[in-house]
């Protein structure tokens, strides 16, 4: 079929335009280092409403024109346009429709919208997902379409995008138009609740336009599941070697309702390319970069400045310039003691459930460590983790930071000595790599993509899910910084040495390539 030179890639997210979790900086970066190779990217995404287009830089592209979105017994079209804009040689495109220009967040409510309509609860996903997934998917190729062009390849990312796959070959149009192009879907998280699925069959088939065989032939659980009905038109993968292992040799795939086992049942093998990152995205010797007050080395041993940026969060936090998020707690203004960071979802699949009950014993047996903790989640575990950040026996301990502010994740990455990790299951990790670019050693579970953390190489790890196996693996590593500074340094160096031998994203889409060409082989078009 000869090389790649063409790549449209579909998302929900987008660094810098709309992201919600990874796959904001896999689309984006993955493009970067796509086009920094020579290729032609094209990524489509939704205008959301908080998006200004123009503001950003966009200009409109042009073509306006219907979509068949029937919903069951009643046939619709819904009209969609485009905006247009290249970032670092990636054409990026907006479809601006009214179904996402009235949405404020990626994919849940917002606490305005609630306001505005009492049953679209702040925090719920949106009703009409399922609907907004398809609009998306049809635009996109029916853009191409109208355009005249034929991608070498389309990489769909999660399943927002996954059922695109599907499109392209069965309707008719899309399937003779796009022949000779190759299709990838990547799984991002196939944890129940992000397959996109859908059981109102009816509508499924209705919206879709889709054949009732393909719709009957793509059930998990009695639920139309995008990534079941993708895997038999391209090859599938997910974000690290070890999370597709997981899935469908080990019973971890409880979680995803079996999706791992089902394809595994029809011979689909899932790939692992486990997530790559610009070490230059988070490097401390470009403070003004990051936004941090001081410049510091963990390669080079170089880590005064990481002092600094340690004084600065604290003074930070004592002071309460914590903007937007809320503070809960307080720290004292103890530099030399050694400060476990937290940047996460506040959720059970994060394992922050077991962190608050390891930290509720450690806070009261082990005496001159810190804790900061960014993020939000459910309800029980913020409500936890505050309650310990406010004990009076604890004060000046702990603080919790409820939100989320770039900036301040950077600064807590580089202030921090360790970076917990506690997951469930995790199909990757990018926080770890970024905490360890910055002389942030990670202390993980060793699940899914969290693996490439070797214990005592490049951070600390432990197996059981309890907050007795997260404890000892943090006494462990708060015993190598009081008595063995010197192995600490190592283990920085080995984790920086690492990302950069391994993880580079101009690494990593090499492999990307690889499945990009096999997804252009007879049995997939």
């Amino acid at each position: 079929m000869g090389d790649i030179k063409s790549v449209w890639m579909l998302t929900r997210e987008y660094r810098g335009i709309a992201g919600a979790g990874g796959v904001k900086d896999v689309s984006r970066e993955l493009s970067e280092a796509l086009a920094r190779a020579g290729h032609d990217v094209t990524v489509v995404m939704p205008r959301y409403g908080f998006i200004k287009p123009e503001d950003a830089g966009f200009s409109s592209l042009g073509p306006r024109f219907e979509v068949d979105m029937d919903y069951t017994r009643e046939e619709r079209r819904e009209t969609v346009q485009f905006w247009q804009k290249e970032i670092n040689r990636v054409r990026l495109v907006l479809v601006e429709s009214g179904r996402f220009s009235e949405k404020q967040d990626v994919y849940t409510y917002t606490e305005a919208e609630e306001k505005t309509d009492p049953t679209h609860k702040k925090g719920m996903g949106h009703y009409d997902y399922f609907a907004m997934n398809i609009l998306l998917q049809k635009s996109a190729l029916g853009l191409c379409l109208y355009q005249g062009i034929r991608p070498d390849v389309f990489h769909f990312q999660d399943g927002h995008t996954a059922l695109a796959a599907v499109l392209m070959r069965e309707l008719d149009g899309f399937r003779q138009y796009f022949r000779n192009t190759g299709a990838v879907v990547t799984i991002h998280n196939a944890g129940k609740g992000y397959h996109q699925d859908v059981d109102d069959l009816p509508f499924a088939k209705a919206i879709t336009s889709l054949p009732w065989n393909v719709i009957r032939n793509s059930l998990l659980n009695s639920s139309f599941d995008p990534f079941l009905a993708a895997a038999s038109y391209a090859p599938i993968n997910t974000v690290s070697e070890n999370y597709a292992r997981e899935l469908q040799e080990t019973d971890l795939d409880a979680m995803t309702g079996w999706l791992g086992h089902a394809l595994k049942d029809r011979g689909i093998r899932l790939e692992g390319i486990t997530n790559g990152i610009n070490p230059s995205d988070f490097d401390p010797t470009n403070p003004k970069k990051l936004g941090l007050p001081a410049e510091f080395d963990p390669e080079k041993g170089d880590l005064h400045g990481k002092e600094l940026c340690k004084r600065e969060l604290i003074n930070r936090i004592r002071a309460g310039n914590i903007a937007p998020c809320t503070l809960h707690g307080i720290l004292d203004l103890n530099t030399d003691h050694p400060l476990l960071t937290v940047i996460s979802r506040l959720t059970e699949q994060k394992g922050i459930n077991i962190l608050a009950d390891s930290l509720e014993g450690l806070l009261a047996v082990e005496k001159d460590f810190q804790v900061v903790i960014l993020g939000t989640g459910a309800r029980d575990i913020e409500l936890h983790l505050t309650a310990l950040a406010e004990h009076p026996a604890y004060r000046g301990r702990m603080a919790v930071l409820l939100g989320y502010s770039p900036k301040l994740a950077n600064l807590i990455y580089a202030a921090g000595d360790f970076f917990i990790i506690p997951s469930r299951y995790e199909p990757c990790g990018l926080t770890d790599f970024m905490a360890q670019l910055m002389g942030n050693v990670p202390i993980v579970r060793s699940t899914g993509g969290l693996v490439k953390v070797e214990d005592g190489f490049n951070g600390f790890s432990f197996d059981d899910f309890s907050p007795e196996a997260l404890s000892a693996a943090i006494v462990r590593a708060l015993r190598i910084y009081r008595l063995s500074p010197k192995v600490l340094r190592k283990i920085q160096v080995n984790a920086i040495k690492k990302i950069r031998q391994e993880y580079s994203w101009d690494k990593v889409m090499e492999r990307y390539l690889r499945l990009y060409n096999l997804s252009r082989e007879a049995r997939f078009l």
